[in-house]
């Protein structure tokens, strides 16, 4: 397989489309919870979402390493996103700023990856959490800043246990990881401070 066929463009406008979608994911996390389309208007290599792609596209670079499972770091998205954002790919969890899982594999645990310090919370890893699709799943009600009273998600193709990792995350704040669900072109954003319960 050749390079060229592994590497596909990216945005086409970088300065209008990166910040198009720096917005929407700023909502997506100042909102958590709420639906917000990232369109990038790329054609995402095989194995993310274009919303995860567009999304590492906008925010990593060179100076923000990115863990991926073993299938895509060695595949077309590791080297699309090597060639795209200069971003050298961990093999440790605990080593990515930007991490990308499957919500319905096991394996990472939302725990092995940095949660922050107490000198410096912020510098805990952003996970992308790619979703089969972002309703249809176990309803679950948010609760935090950005949110008025209480809103209601309901993600599908989650791992079973997914949301008690969520809760246990919630617990550390302010340390802790914040999550991007991802499916297609959207995604919702649950920072660390939003707070996990059963659907009322």
């Amino acid at each position: 397989m050749t390079t060229d066929t592994l590497i596909g463009p990216g945005f086409s406008d970088p300065v209008f489309q990166s910040q198009g979608a720096f917005r929407a994911l700023l909502a997506a996390l100042a909102e958590p919870g709420t639906r917000q389309g990232v369109a990038g208007g790329i054609t995402p290599p095989d194995g993310l979402h274009a919303a995860t792609a567009t999304a590492l596209l906008t925010l990593a670079d060179y100076e923000t390493p990115i863990w991926l499972p073993s299938v895509l770091r060695d595949g077309a998205a590791g080297a699309w996103l090597r060639f795209h954002c200069g971003s050298v790919l961990v093999s440790e969890p605990g080593d990515a700023a930007f991490a990308v899982i499957d919500g319905a594999t096991i394996d990472p645990a939302l725990s092995a990856f940095d949660a922050g310090t107490d000198q410096f919370p912020d510098r805990s890893t952003t996970i992308i959490v790619q979703c089969a699709a972002l309703d249809g799943g176990e309803t679950v009600t948010l609760t935090g800043p950005g949110i008025a009273r209480s809103r209601q998600i309901a993600p599908a193709g989650l791992r079973p246990g997914f949301w008690a990792e969520v809760a246990a995350n919630n617990d550390a704040y302010p340390l802790g990881v914040d999550l991007l669900l991802s499916h297609g072109d959207a995604v919702l954003g649950l920072p660390r401070s939003t707070r996990i319960g059963e659907a009322l």
